[in-house]
């Protein structure tokens, strides 16, 4: 498995295009995310969801649910080429998201607002059904988030697809805070690893399900 070492604040044309080139390849990457490292792959690519799973050990038994991965996305183009999005919630992805300044006009704090935008915010919206079950796991939702880094964000833009963002680590384990000997921890590797050092502290995003907008639920804080 090659290593790809980036500075995430200085990232390189020439290290997204090979990036890049291993998505489009329908491989898998280890990757640092705007939380915590993850595993990524073109969303649309059935193989490769079910590499990703291969990777991670997932229990074949696990309810239908609890399969499904999240997805990241460049902009509200791409965002809506996959799911069904009203008026109202994109009012509020772009007051919770970041980069959306049009919408900050909202200053005084919500019931519906309130505390959301204070970390990375993941929604579930109800999707088009356009991408593979191993994704969604069967289901008519998909979890979805605008990611705060430009590094992540030149990387969906160029490739021209959402990537799966799912944490570093076997199904059940802590994440994993580096890239550093993942061939003593993982039984299969993913195709390329992407070190931008250790990424200490970090959790995974907020998780709202935004579906309903009469009765907006904090899956996980």
């Amino acid at each position: 498995m090659p290593t790809i070492k980036i500075d995430i604040n200085k990232i390189t044309q020439e290290q997204i295009d090979l990036i890049v080139v291993y998505l489009k390849r329908g491989q898998v990457i280890a990757y640092p995310t705007d939380t915590i490292y993850g595993l990524g792959c073109d969303t649309r690519d059935q193989l490769a969801v079910k590499k990703i799973k291969k990777i991670k050990g997932r229990d074949a038994q696990k309810r239908e649910g609890e399969k499904a991965m999240l997805a990241l996305v460049s902009d509200f183009e791409m965002l809506k080429q996959y799911c069904l999005v009203s008026e109202e919630q994109e009012g509020y992805l772009r007051a919770i998201w970041p980069g959306c300044a049009s919408f900050n006009h909202i200053t005084s704090p919500t019931p519906l607002y309130k505390g959301v935008a204070q970390k990375p915010v993941t929604v579930i919206l109800e999707s088009k059904r356009n991408l593979p079950a191993e994704l969604t796991g069967g289901l008519n939702s998909l979890a979805v988030r605008l990611p705060k880094s430009e590094f992540l964000i030149k990387i969906i833009k160029q490739a021209g697809f959402p990537i799966v963002s799912t944490s570093l680590n076997k199904t059940g384990e802590p994440s994993l805070d580096n890239v550093q000997n993942l061939g003593k921890y993982f039984k299969h590797l993913p195709d390329l690893a992407v070190d931008a050092g250790t990424i200490a502290g970090e959790k995974p995003s907020r998780l709202v399900d935004i579906r309903d907008m009469g009765n907006v639920k904090v899956i996980r804080e």
